[in-house]
This record gives C-alpha cells, structure tokens and sequence, in this order.
C-alpha cells in the first residue's frame, strides 16, 4: 500500500496563550503546558429527525455519537476544541452554550470552539433558521428543543470535566495524505452543474494533524483535519451513525488508545469517494479506515514532539460581506446582519483564528467552504502549516468561489452570499495570517 508522503514540524506548548479579544486572563506567570480530553456520548434514545436529505426520522442506531472535546492551559489562559457527530449547529446554538459556558466558569467565547462532523445520520439541533431559508420545504416540523438542550449542556459538562483533568502534556504537528474524497460538482456535456462525482475538479487532500500526549509519550488525543462532506450514507439510510467521519474517529480511536477529534474542512464541494449510498455495505463504509484512517495513523507516526515552549494566541475577525439580494433572515441570527429595511445588506461573518508560535495556524468559520478557497489561503499564509476547520461556531450555508456563482448548481443557487464573499473571506483571513495576528 501506497504510504503516502508526510511533512512533519513539531511543536510543544507551554509558555503564553494570551487573547488578543476581551476574555478572562489570569495575571499568574506561565507555567508548563496542560491538556486532556473526554468523550461523551449523546446519542438519543428514542427516534429523532435526522439532518440532511429530505426529512425522515430515525428507525434505529448504527453506531454511538459523541462529543470529543480538547483542553489546553499554559497557566495564563484555557482553550478548548469540540468535535461533535451532528450535521450543523444554528449560530445562536452555540451562542447559546458559550454563553452559558462563560455563566458557570468564566470561559469566554473566544477561548471555545465547537465544529461538527457534518454527518447526515445524526439528530438536528436547535432552530431550523438558515437550513429553513434554504430549503423551506424541508422543514414542516418543529425544532427539537429537548434534545437540543441535551447536546448544549452535555457539551458544558463535558468541559467541565476536561477542565478538571488537565495534566502536563506536550503538543506536535503535522501533515498528511489522503484520497478518501473527490469533488462533487459534477457537469454535464451542456456545462450545467448538479450535485454527483466530478475526478476533475478540484480536491484538497491534505490531512492536518495535532497530537497531544503526555510528557513520556502516552497520547491524550489526535485532532485529525480532513475535508470530505460526511455523506457516504444517503437518504435511504435512518440508522443513527457517524457515517464516514465517525468510523474512522472509533477506528483510530482503537489504535492510539486515545480520542480522535474529527474536524472537518473545506468540503462545501467535496464528497467522500463513496457517496450517498442506501447502506453501509454499500458505502463501503469500513473501507474509510484504510483509505482515511490508516493515513492518519501514518502521519501520527512521522510527527515528532519537542520540549520547547510556544506561544498560542487565539482571536476573531469579522468578514463583512453582501447578502444575497432576496434571500431572507431569521430573528434567531439577527445579530449577524447589518441592513437597514428593505436593503440586502451585510452579512457579519465570525472568522476565529488560533496562532502558534511561527509555525502553525488554525482558523475557523460556521460555513461550507469551497476548498479552492482554503487551498489559496493556505498557498499564500506565512506559517508552515495552516489548517481550516469548517461548521465551527454555527452554519450559514455555503461559502462558494465566485467561479462557482458563474457556473451555478446547487450551492450557490441556497447560498446566503454573492459572488464578492470570496474576496471578502480572503482579503480578511489572508491579512490577519500575514500580520500573525495583529
């Protein structure tokens, strides 16, 4: 089997992780660097509607979902990272939870983010929102408030409890490779775009990879980014799973004896190899552990941890950029919208950033990226590594290049944005990753 090739830097953390927005930081001086992770399941017990495709309900479990969640502390300030088995969260789900989160313990928003797998084969949360301005039709039923309190407080206690398991821990970075997806805008002889398998388009097929572990070496977790839309399951499917993103995680879980944060990337127009399927044998779905997992595990392999210390500064940025003329507004994200009446206005988009060191560099946005738009980022970003961890803090829709708004097709015919958000997206990131920050 093809190995694959690997680039490995590696990192240790301990010394300064200071805001550079309003949070809590503590005045006492930087001392050696702490981490830990839990996983909790919240996987329901009685039917759900499931999220994605056209509304159906669930007859059943396949596989367990969960909440992984990461701590970090380097004596000044904490951050913490969840990776959850859902499909989306509305921006003011997690408004909600951080803002109950800063109530019970003093963490403030911008020290936590929360990204979701995508799976398609999971409960939906909170209000129908943006997924209803979208696709009105999809949605006759009413949100599901029980469970959706459920998720958001077993996130808050989940860490919590990392919180108190902090312990001297060491971290390490690096990259690797994997052909588990393909780009999913296919296009026929007449140039129309449709939803399907497209080998010629683009694909970004980087895995990014972060690796906590005790001072001897013991893991404490992976943090394993990988761009590919979970949705080898198709409609026909209503037993509750992870899909692809979720058995790889239990996977490699199994191997390195430790939780592995799926997170996902610029997959707005990637699709995993095998796609929308009506069963797990038809999906092939096992076979993502060889394709995905076994890669991961390669690269865990070739990144290596130092015992010198690193800076962490974490930070938001707004990207102000057109909405879509016509397309309408919820109450529940009026606080994401800059419009006087009866104008289109601005959307306010919520871009986190975390910078380490000189070396690597995480950002964020609650949308479905194109990869194209990731990719060029990357390209031109000063630090040697540079991750995207897309459907983090919320969803609003998808993030296309504006290539794609001239071609059309399914993503930018539900897309809240106009052809400009690209530039706007970039501009913004690009700057901020160039000035590390400042």
């Amino acid at each position: 089997m093809t190995t694959g090739t690997f680039v490995s830097r590696a990192l240790s953390v301990g010394t300064l992780l200071a805001l550079t927005l309003a949070g809590p930081v503590a005045t006492a001086q930087p001392s050696r660097f702490r981490a830990s992770a839990v996983k909790v399941d919240i996987t329901p017990s009685t039917s759900k509607w499931l999220a994605g495709y056209p509304p159906r309900q669930s007859s059943g479990v396949h596989d367990r979902i969960f909440h992984r969640v990461v701590a970090m502390d380097d004596g000044r300030t904490q951050f913490f990272l969840a990776s959850t088995d859902l499909c989306l969260i509305a921006p003011s789900v997690y408004d909600e939870f951080a803002a109950q989160l800063k109530k019970e313990t003093g963490i403030d928003p911008v020290q936590v983010w929360w990204s979701v797998t995508h799976t398609h084969s999971a409960p939906e949360v909170g209000p129908h929102g943006m997924a209803k301005l979208m696709m009105p039709e999809r949605y006759g039923h009413p949100p599901d408030v029980e469970y959706t309190a459920f998720v958001q407080r077993a996130l808050i206690d989940a860490i919590k409890d990392a919180r108190s398991k902090l312990a001297p821990a060491r971290l390490a970075s690096g990259t690797g490779y994997s052909a588990a997806n393909i780009n999913r805008r296919a296009r026929d002889p007449k140039g129309v775009i449709s939803l399907g398998l497209n080998p010629d388009g683009p694909v970004d097929r980087q895995i990014g990879l972060i690796r906590l572990e005790r001072p001897e070496g013991a893991p404490i977790a992976l943090i394993a980014n990988y761009s590919m839309h979970a949705t080898a399951l198709g409609p026909q499917n209503t037993l509750i799973s992870g899909d692809a993103a979720g058995t790889v995680s239990a996977y490699v879980e199994e191997r390195v004896g430790a939780p592995v944060l799926f997170i996902n990337g610029a997959a707005g127009d990637l699709a995993p190899i095998y796609s929308v399927q009506p069963d797990f044998r038809a999906a092939h779905i096992t076979e993502f552990n060889v394709l995905l997992g076994d890669r991961i595990l390669a690269a865990n392999t070739a990144i290596r941890a130092s015992g010198a210390p690193v800076r962490l500064r974490p930070l938001q940025k707004i990207v102000e950029t057109p909405r879509r003329e016509g397309f309408g507004w919820t109450p529940d994200i009026g606080d994401y919208l800059e419009a006087r009446e009866g104008e289109a206005g601005l959307i306010r988009l919520p871009v986190r950033v975390l910078i380490v060191n000189d070396d690597l560099a995480l950002w964020s946005a609650p949308v479905e990226l194109f990869c194209e738009i990731s990719m060029g980022i990357r390209s031109r970003s000063p630090f040697a590594q540079t991750f995207y961890f897309g459907y983090t803090n919320g969803w609003f829709g998808y993030l296309a290049t504006k290539k794609a708004f001239a071609e059309g097709g399914y993503e930018t015919r539900t897309s809240p944005f106009t052809e400009s958000v690209e530039d706007d997206l970039t501009q913004v990131v690009s700057a901020c990753l160039r000035g590390r920050g400042r």
